[in-house]
């Protein structure tokens, strides 16, 4: 331990137990983690591929979509490493900046996941309800505007996350029950009083999950109004078809926020803390695993692109033999 002042004592690093009561059982517990991330990678660096060559995926939904699939790279990769790390070398130290750093993008990157959500469901709204004027609306400096400020509200947000730990004696020790440095297990480490960072954790989760989830369900409470009012059953059917894989993002990205934070304040005693661990690495891991799954198999546009990469490439394999 490092004193730098009188009263104040900052490790010079953490040590990252893993799931506490299940160490016997990490390298299982790391099979389906390191599946579920092999998935995510190849995916959404698939999305992101077809996105930049493919000329008919250059449209709006497209490029929320390649948002989605950075951010949700960037999200599995801020932990899993380490994470895998701890189950397979028991490699458990990290150092301290090291950890805020590692929080500062769990929390920046799981925030713009949300953000991006909106906007899609935004995107959907605009699509079904303006579909003559989509076109002009969502421009592409607009989509990019969007997103920037989607990215720096998250940033600005999580920043003090990393003020309001650092200013914290660690006079118990360095040792977190977890696989990576969330905000409030890395304060509940602290002998001080972590009231503020509760309840700002609390304030940023309602001002980001909160406000993107109240956009979204008035979103799709318009959708369902426009779509209502379509003439035939086919067209009903078409125009909520588009929206299809977005919803699936949505059940995948929230059910486990919502289990984790629901549990943590109503449930915490009941529920044993390995679980809150497994759940909280499963809410990183699912929607980036989940999300190129269900946009390729739910749109037809990117799987015709699928089917024409893979025809070119045997094609070109032919050519060449």
């Amino acid at each position: 331990m490092q004193r730098t002042n009188a009263t104040t004592l900052t490790p010079v690093s953490f040590i990252l137990n893993g799931v506490p009561g299940l160490e016997d059982m990490h390298i299982w517990i790391s099979l389906p983690f390191c599946s579920m991330y092999i998935v995510a990678m190849v995916g959404n660096c698939g999305l992101l591929y077809l996105i930049r060559y493919e000329d008919s995926l250059h449209k709006p939904m497209y490029f929320f979509l390649a948002m989605l699939s950075f951010t949700d790279i960037i999200m599995c990769s801020s932990t899993l490493p380490n994470t895998l790390g701890i189950f397979w070398f028991n490699l458990k130290e990290i150092d301290f900046n090291a950890c805020l750093t590692q929080m500062f993008f769990i929390h920046t990157f799981t925030g713009m996941e949300s953000g991006v959500l909106m906007l899609m469901a935004l995107d959907r709204y605009v699509a079904i309800c303006y579909p003559l004027r989509y076109a002009t609306i969502l421009t592409n400096p607009i989509i990019a505007n969007a997103g920037f400020i989607t990215f720096l509200r998250g940033v600005i947000l999580v920043i003090p996350f990393a003020f309001l730990t650092k200013r914290l004696p660690y006079c118990r020790g360095n040792v977190i029950p977890h696989t990576y440095c969330d905000h409030m297990s890395v304060a509940k480490v602290s002998c001080g009083n972590v009231k503020i960072n509760a309840v700002y954790g609390l304030m940023v989760a309602l001002l980001i999950g909160g406000f993107d989830i109240l956009c979204i369900t008035v979103s799709y409470t318009m959708i369902l109004r426009a779509v209502v009012k379509l003439s035939s059953a086919d067209a009903r059917q078409k125009a909520f078809g588009t929206c299809t894989a977005h919803i699936c993002a949505i059940v995948f990205s929230y059910t486990p926020a919502f289990f984790s934070f629901f549990t943590h304040r109503f449930g915490g005693h009941r529920i044993p803390h390995s679980l809150h661990i497994i759940m909280a690495n499963i809410y990183l891991l699912l929607p980036p695993t989940m999300n190129p799954i269900v946009y390729g198999v739910k749109t037809k546009q990117i799987r015709d692109c699928v089917i024409r990469f893979f025809v070119a490439s045997k094609d070109t394999k032919s050519h060449n033999i």
